[in-house]
């Protein structure tokens, strides 16, 4: 509970998270919190005093939400009265925040916004009802609002249950189920009209689902023109420079939904959406930081080969040039690298040329394969799964892919092994129809001596063995392949090559 993501905190600055500190480092010594936080905020400070029973003598935490993360702000020792007071000089962005108990396995939340100098008092006993708050009219609602919400869950639990034991009674209890999700609808917009400035109407409005004017759609016309409505207004009432959204539990997954269910996947149409949604956070420092950290990490470990050319993108527009106080030198030289090992290995675009010599001697080029596909095998003589893979691929090559023209160009990689084992290995399998070359240390240091992308930069290798497809001009078809998707995708483009010719 409440700490930040390995990745995350290796891009954020020492700077950006220097008052965060991860639940799992030991109690803080007195010494060290009374230098950090003692003294009475200043105007623009904050300072939260909570008294939660019936703990004394231990340190509470103040943490809030960031996406899926829980980072810790502040802590505090409760003194013998069960009482401590947050304190800083800074004022806290807005959002949910939450208190940690001492065992740092539980909390409650609380709003902060405007209101930044407020009393909390808490039992553990009476919990989560007996919780009370002076001087912040926002949390009194949120409390109130929290309460209901509970209630009316436990209401429709009831009900459900009652339904599911009595089939026969089961209109009656659905209308029942129907009057309570009403109630709740009618409450938050009871609060987002009589108190549309507060931060409990800004979180509700963030978390409205849009209601198509078509209630039951019976054509794929109909249909569509939901699914349009949907997606149209399905971001109405968010403001992405509004930085409290950021520390809330489901703004994150919201956009998350948005990206991956709604978007047609491709990488034009989602760098169109990343774009727009930036165009506005990058307004707010705080936003543009959350956005461009869940971006960055979201296309640094791909789901589609496609969403390559989306990582390529974001660097070049919001990293190549730019400074961030966040963004560590680390973490901007990881995702540089991770850029310039894709810039020339994006599908769709032509490969990279391979020139590199057989076992006479005689180089051999990529470029010079003529044949409608060429599968690039990338492997290593010493690799264990590349002895299992590779005569497997020529076992599928002989039987099919052959026959629909493919030809294979495999690049041998040396690394613990030495060309013997690369020239015994291609003897014993009778791998004699494919084009095979080596690519020695000594040729790897060369073109990074003359500050020549390697050939596994060239082609992202992060493992043995990487196979891409190739189309006749040495575009690229599909990367990362196992043997069985090389088949799938050369089965389906044989089919479109088919159709097209009988029309």
């Amino acid at each position: 509970m409440m700490r930040i993501a390995p990745f995350l905190a290796l891009l954020l600055s020492t700077a950006a998270v220097a008052q965060k500190k991860p639940v799992a480092t030991p109690t803080p010594k007195p010494v060290e919190k009374r230098a950090a936080s003692t003294g009475a905020a200043g105007a623009g400070g904050y300072e939260i005093q909570v008294t939660l029973k019936p703990f004394r003598n231990q340190w509470i935490y103040l943490g809030h939400y960031f996406g899926k993360q829980l980072p810790i702000i502040d802590s505090v020792k409760l003194n013998d009265q069960s009482t401590g007071t947050f304190r800083g000089s800074k004022p806290l962005g807005g959002g949910i925040y939450l208190v940690g108990f001492p065992d740092r396995a539980r909390h409650f939340e609380i709003l902060i916004d405007k209101q930044q100098k407020f009393a909390i008092q808490a039992d553990t006993a009476t919990l989560p009802r007996g919780l009370s708050f002076t001087g912040s009219d926002d949390n009194t609602q949120f409390h109130a609002y929290q309460n209901a919400m509970a209630a009316a869950g436990r209401t429709a639990d009831s009900l459900g249950r009652l339904r599911s034991a009595n089939p026969a009674d089961s209109a009656r209890l659905t209308a029942e189920i129907n009057a309570v999700t009403e109630r709740v609808q009618q409450y938050r917009s009871t609060v987002m009209t009589e108190t549309p400035n507060s931060l409990l109407a800004t979180l509700l409005k963030a978390m409205k689902e849009p209601e198509s004017p078509i209630k039951n759609p019976k054509t794929r016309e109909d249909s569509l023109a939901a699914y349009r409505y949907y997606k149209d207004h399905y971001f109405d009432g968010i403001n992405f420079y509004d930085e409290r959204l950021s520390r809330t539990p489901f703004f994150e997954a919201r956009v998350d939904r948005y990206i991956d269910q709604l978007l047609y996947p491709a990488a034009d149409s989602v760098i169109k959406e990343l774009d727009y949604i930036l165009s506005f956070a990058s307004i707010n420092k705080e936003m543009q930081k959350f956005f461009l950290l869940k971006f960055v990490n979201r296309y640094l470990n791909m789901k589609y080969m496609w969403e390559d050319r989306v990582f390529v993108h974001l660097y070049q527009k919001y990293f190549a040039d730019k400074h961030y106080e966040w963004l560590t030198d680390k973490g901007k030289k990881i995702i540089q690298d991770r850029a310039y090992s894709l810039m020339m290995n994006i599908t769709g675009e032509p490969a990279a040329d391979i020139d590199l010599p057989d076992s006479t001697g005689k180089a051999q080029r990529l470029y010079n394969v003529k044949a409608p596909y060429t599968l690039l095998v990338i492997w290593d003589p010493t690799c264990g799964h590349c002895k299992e893979t590779l005569p497997k691929l020529d076992t599928m090559y002989q039987q099919k892919w052959r026959k629909n023209g493919v030809k294979i160009f495999a690049l041998a990689k040396e690394t613990e092994g030495t060309r013997k084992d690369w020239t015994s290995f291609i003897s014993k399998f009778k791998l004699n129809d494919w084009v095979h070359v080596y690519y020695s240390k000594e040729a790897e240091k060369a073109r990074l001596d003359n500050n020549i992308p390697s050939y596994s930069q060239l082609f992202d290798v992060q493992s043995f063995p990487t196979m891409l497809l190739l189309d006749k001009d040495k575009k690229i078809i599909a990367k990362k392949l196992a043997e069985k998707q090389i088949d799938e995708i050369l089965a389906e483009f044989e089919k479109k090559n088919k159709t097209s010719a009988s029309k």
